[in-house]
């Protein structure tokens, strides 16, 4: 009789590992100790602010895509509206000088290279929230909490 092999992912990727997940957490708090600490010299990042929402780390642990949102952002007074692209280019080109940042900061095998992305969830959650807040879904809200009321 053949024995069953097990597999790691036998029913598909399950997403990150828990050695991923503390090490994003890490590596969040240590950047935004940077970002707090140190001066980029940037005119893109002069006077700006900094969120480091999320770091996703490959399962390696050796590339790491850190999602940032700049203070402001999306609100329409804030000076960082619009700028968001020239924000995460001017991140993206400072890399390898936060990367040695990090590394003087965490106590990991190996610093991993950073790449930063906009996140774009704030963006999504303001979005649903004009959905809901749209008097046409009020109106289907407001008609089937009725039907249920009725019930």
């Amino acid at each position: 009789m053949a024995r069953k092999q097990h597999s790691r992912n036998a029913s598909g990727p399950s997403g990150p590992s828990q050695r991923q997940l503390r090490a994003g957490e890490l590596i969040r708090h240590a950047l935004v100790d940077v970002f707090r600490e140190e001066e980029i010299h940037d005119e893109a990042l002069h006077g700006v602010s900094i969120t480091v929402t999320e770091v996703r780390l490959s399962p390696d642990l050796k590339h790491a895509t850190c999602f940032v949102e700049p203070l402001g952002a999306g609100v329409e007074a804030a000076e960082t509206t619009g700028h968001e692209s020239e924000i995460i280019k001017a991140l993206n080109a400072h890399a390898k000088f936060l990367r040695g940042r990090l590394g003087a900061k965490l106590d990991m095998k190996f610093t991993p290279d950073l790449r930063f992305r906009h996140d774009e969830s704030f963006d999504a959650a303001s979005h649903m929230d004009r959905l809901f807040a749209d008097p046409r879904v009020q109106a289907d809200l407001n008609a089937r909490e009725d039907d249920e009321d009725e019930a």
